[in-house]
């Protein structure tokens, strides 16, 4: 690719993956240059190992070309841009190949199945960044105009010391016992079940909204159905449906982390509860465009949480967006995390969060499950703070 100091007038996009997170990938490609102002980009080329399928996903998702095998999409001098949306065992694969072929790289969460293959990633990640190839996790949520404005808040000292935080992120699409095998329920593939896909987000959003570093780990899993149906009959599930974390913070700040794919009637509901001495925050992603906020510090007559509603072009991003009273959705996270990159590969900064954000986040992952080994034990974390958080 073209050299740092000479970038390319126009950054030839390849994205790996055209599933569930390769369509709003592809969403977010397709629409961010019609809101907000980002470098010149093209979208190339789709891979999947599908040809018919990942041929399909082209037409419909504006992706001019097609591929079935990564490793050729590496060798091109056309691509400066690789949005990595392949199952998590695919992940450290790809990624180390692509930050070492000279190519950006956005990566969909979480960073990798195992430790090692994280830390192997964020090492590849720095040299990368050495030598001016930047890297990110799409911890999307991050992104939600409503937590941006929450960690606003928070940093503007508005909520004082904060004393607890709680996060609540359950789904229900496996409350079903009957519900049939996937890659998601096998931890060859997985890596980890409720934990890694959705406790990943809810830590990460912890970590975001405090700037904080965890100290401590505890925690507790389990399975509530233990075999599912496949192609040719019942199959083992290997990993978790709902985990349970209590961590401890460097300022003293304690989070519990619940989170659940049996939480019947719960449909992707990420609910974040920061309490300080001076205030609290509310927040659920399934009412995206709302923050609550109480002041402590106002008269006690006149206390009680206020609903902010993120519409205001004063809010994080939503400038770019509709005249005030016209809400936005999930999907314009993804759009938010595209501008964020783009922009970041344009200044030659490191867009955030970071693959060593997201290899702490793994090391807080590894450390619950030692805890869950060991019945729960108190587990310390040593860890330097992330760059970028």
């Amino acid at each position: 690719m073209s050299p740092p100091n000479n970038p390319p007038r126009t950054l030839g996009v390849a994205m790996i993956g055209y599933a569930f997170m390769g369509k709003a990938h592809s969403n977010a490609w397709r629409n961010v240059a019609s809101f907000f102002d980002v470098p010149a980009f093209e979208q190339k080329v789709i891979v999947g190992r599908d040809f018919d399928a990942v041929s399909e996903a082209a037409a419909k998702y504006g992706w001019k070309e097609t591929a079935t095998d990564w490793r050729t999409v590496l060798d091109r001098d056309d691509i400066h841009v690789v949005d990595i949306c392949a199952p998590g065992w695919m992940h450290a694969e790809i990624a180390v190949a692509a930050l070492e072929a000279g190519k950006h790289v956005l990566l969909e969460k979480p960073l990798a199945n195992t430790l090692a293959e994280a830390e192997a990633m964020a090492d590849a990640a720095r040299a990368a960044r050495a030598k001016g190839v930047q890297s990110m996790v799409g911890f999307n949520y991050r992104r939600v105009p409503a937590l941006a404005l929450a960690k606003e808040l928070i940093a503007e000292g508005r909520l004082g010391m904060v004393r607890h935080v709680r996060a609540a992120y359950l789904q229900d699409w496996l409350a079903d016992e009957t519900a049939p095998m996937t890659w998601r329920l096998k931890k060859e593939t997985a890596g980890s079940g409720a934990l890694g896909d959705i406790a990943s987000h809810a830590i990460d959003q912890v970590l975001f909204l405090l700037g904080d570093q965890v100290r401590e780990v505890s925690g507790r899993t389990h399975t509530f159905t233990t075999q599912r149906p496949g192609p040719a009959g019942l199959e083992d599930v290997t990993v978790d449906d709902a985990a349970w974390v209590t961590l401890s913070l460097a300022s003293g700040a304690i989070a519990s982390v619940e989170v659940s794919r049996v939480a019947t009637g719960q449909k992707n509901s990420l609910k974040l509860e920061v309490y300080g001495e001076k205030g609290a925050i509310l927040f659920d992603l399934e009412t995206i465009n709302e923050l609550g906020f109480l002041d402590a510090t106002a008269p006690a007559r006149e206390q009680g949480f206020r609903r902010i509603l993120i519409n205001e072009p004063e809010h994080p991003y939503m400038a770019a967006w509709w005249p005030q009273g016209h809400t936005i959705g999930w999907e314009h996270t993804f759009t938010h995390e595209v501008r964020d990159f783009l922009l970041a590969i344009a200044a030659g900064t490191q867009p955030s969060p970071s693959f060593e954000d997201g290899l702490t986040v793994q090391r807080i992952l590894s450390a619950v499950e030692e805890s869950v080994a060991a019945k729960s034990s108190i587990i310390q974390l040593a860890n330097a703070p992330a760059e970028g958080a």
